[in-house]
């Protein structure tokens, strides 16, 4: 016989938005059900973000060992143990689950249930033996590799990119179909950790960022040994002794891929299979689950957040929505999300981070008057020193100096990036950036560079030197 509850708040997958949502309504006296079936923490602890931020990691330690020649230091080929390797992006994902345990989970009040869950109708949801009548619900099931339907590739084995995490072993050729921020990051991990890679892609790579800075990004990838071919079509895929044959086309071009392992990374697609969204009447298709902005379905006792949605994939985003339906939920304060103000970082070498909208964005949003300002990582004393000068700063304003965006390529971006988004979700204004005291040397003073570059456009103006002269002649 099932059991019923009722409580005030049921969320349905323990990913990093789940998590948030259940872990934060639970810490404001909610009673709070939280509903996974697989692993707590979800795909990103145990196949994305964790684990594959520890594989870079490893794989940054050992082109440091290549790249010293230019600190006077006789540059060592590094001996890579893969085994090890392995080992160690394990280790940082058992370093991190207690933090998406359910006990710790319990500990802060929610129940946890490992199940399945399904509506039964608007009002109901089912998972093992329980029958959940939650005052709200949402939905945070995440996402999973889409696999496209290339030909010939049900006939080999292949990666993606959750599983290719698990491998242990040195990749001979590994050819990444994907040129998006996942696949280039792992492309350039095993590249570094000894692997020949070739990535492909029927796009341009990166194609969602500002080129201005992926051109040097990709620059600096080929540099490094990675074969990157932008739009070409794959034209069949078919076993071969040792591995995998691709072959591939630009126009009357023609090209055949031996490789030893190919990785799918063509990017992911929403969980909603089996979620019974039609007996719950919310509307939903294969890009994901039908939304208002202010994350609430057709339903109006369910939200959902997250990949769920059909992008942008990242945890950040999942983890910030849950909290404006936390407040929508249990405070009735509600919010919208403002997509403009998001964030999102490609972790390659350099990283490439992104705050707002980027310049092709923001003249589809705000015409052509814009502000654009650039600042070099060559004209930072701090990047001299850690011979890490190639990037720089770009930012986005309006003709008044309103922060639109911020896109950063260079050392630590991911890092520089946190005082824009700050900056464009407060609605400050550039003159903000130029008021604070960066301590010297670091990376961080570029962005106060950036904002003196608005401040430059008001020094040569005729009408500004003109005030000075005469100001001059009151002593």
């Amino acid at each position: 016989m099932s059991e019923e509850l009722a409580p005030d708040l049921c969320v349905i997958g323990a990913g990093p938005g789940g998590l948030a949502a259940a872990a934060g309504a639970a810490m404001l006296g909610a009673s709070v059900v939280l509903i996974e079936k697989a692993s707590m923490g979800g795909d990103n602890l145990s196949y994305g973000s964790v684990p594959s931020k520890a594989l870079l990691a490893a794989a940054r330690r050992a082109q440091a060992m290549r790249a010293t020649k230019a600190f006077g230091i006789t540059p060592t080929a590094p001996t890579i143990n893969h085994r090890a390797v392995h080992d160690h992006v394990q280790t940082v994902v058992a370093a991190a689950a207690p933090n998406a345990s359910a006990e710790r989970l319990t500990g802060l009040g929610v129940r946890v249930v490992n199940a399945a869950a399904r509506f039964a109708d608007k009002a109901t949801v089912l998972a093992g033996d329980l029958r959940i009548k939650a005052r709200r619900f949402v939905i945070a099931t995440g996402s999973s590799p889409d696999v496209p339907a290339l030909p010939g590739l049900d006939k080999v084995p292949f990666f993606t990119t959750e599983t290719i995490l698990q491998n242990g072993s040195r990749l001979e050729h590994l050819v990444v179909i994907g040129a998006g921020a996942a696949g280039l990051e792992l492309a350039q991990a095993h590249l570094r950790l000894g692997s020949k890679v070739t990535v492909v892609d029927t796009a341009k790579a990166l194609a969602l960022d500002d080129p201005e800075l992926t051109a040097p990004l990709i620059e600096r990838l080929r540099s490094e040994g990675m074969l990157l071919a932008e739009g070409v079509q794959i034209d069949r895929i078919e076993p071969r002794e040792g591995g995998v044959r691709i072959e591939v086309s630009s126009g009357s071009d023609r090209e055949t891929l031996d490789a030893s392992h190919v990785l799918i990374a063509t990017g992911r697609k929403p969980r909603v299979e089996g979620l019974g969204l039609e007996a719950a009447g919310i509307k939903f298709d294969r890009h994901g689950i039908k939304v208002s902005r202010r994350l609430l379905t057709s339903n109006p006792r369910v939200f959902a957040i997250g990949d769920v949605l059909g992008g942008p994939n990242h945890a950040n985003i999942a983890i910030h929505q849950a909290n404006l339906v936390i407040q929508a939920a249990l405070f009735r304060v509600s919010r919208p999300f403002n997509s403009a103000a998001a964030t999102h970082v490609t972790f390659t070498d350099p990283e490439l981070a992104q705050a707002g909208l980027n310049e092709d964005a923001a003249r589809k949003r705000y015409g052509r008057r814009l502000r654009i300002l650039r600042w070099p990582m060559a004209e930072n004393d701090r990047a001299l020193a850690e011979h890490q000068d190639r990037g720089y700063v770009k930012v986005v304003t309006t003709p008044s100096g309103k922060i639109l965006g911020a896109t950063i390529l260079g050392e630590n971006a991911g890092e520089l990036i946190h005082v824009w988004a700050l900056a464009i979700s407060e609605g400050l204004g550039i003159k903000a950036m130029t008021n604070y005291i960066p301590p010297y040397p670091t990376l961080g003073e570029i962005n106060r560079h950036a904002g003196l570059a608005f401040a430059t456009g008001h020094v040569t103006n005729p009408l500004v030197r003109q005030a000075v002269k005469f100001l001059s002649r009151f002593g």
